[in-house]
């Protein structure tokens, strides 16, 4: 199975997704994690980054880097990257950011539109699309490699055992 998705009540189940998926990371045997995010403005692409980057051990606040591009997190032994790609105006300016150093071990990257750096990102590991479904999120998650597999496996077998 290289697909799973689930249905998010409200911005606390974003959060809490987003924390499952770090617990699930510092499970697996990771050298890295890429995580390409797609959704309209407000699905919850940061709120699950928020929750992921709380998961993997960040106490205080987690903001958007649309502004800034990028938010790095230093969570010993990882490094969590928090990629905005909404305002890059060329993909170009990430080679003068240095982007393919975030790409390295014991980084974890989320990359909110990531179509807009096209050809100069690392291969995505997991593929999160939020989208709308009335006052609720829709999150489905698509493997793109053996890592991205192993998530989705591991979020399976708990979806079963809770079911």
């Amino acid at each position: 199975m290289n697909e799973i998705q689930f249905l998010l009540a409200d911005e606390n189940a974003t959060v809490t997704m987003g924390k499952r998926l770090a617990e699930l990371t510092k499970t697996l045997d990771l050298n890295s994690l890429v995580v390409f995010l797609n959704g309209d403005l407000g699905a919850g692409k940061t709120t699950l980054t928020r929750g992921f980057v709380q998961g993997m051990g960040h106490i205080g606040n987690v903001k958007s880097p649309t502004y800034t591009i990028v938010e790095p997190y230093n969570l010993d032994p990882w490094q969590v990257f928090h990629f905005d790609l909404y305002r890059l105006a060329d993909p170009e300016e990430l080679e003068y950011m240095g982007i393919r150093d975030y790409f390295s071990d014991k980084c974890c990257c989320f990359i909110e539109w990531p179509e807009k750096g096209a050809g100069l990102l690392a291969n995505e590991d997991l593929i999160i699309n939020l989208a709308y479904n009335e006052e609720q999120r829709l999150i489905t998650l698509l493997a793109k490699s053996e890592v991205g597999e192993q998530i989705i496996n591991k979020l399976n077998n708990q979806k079963t055992v809770q079911q």
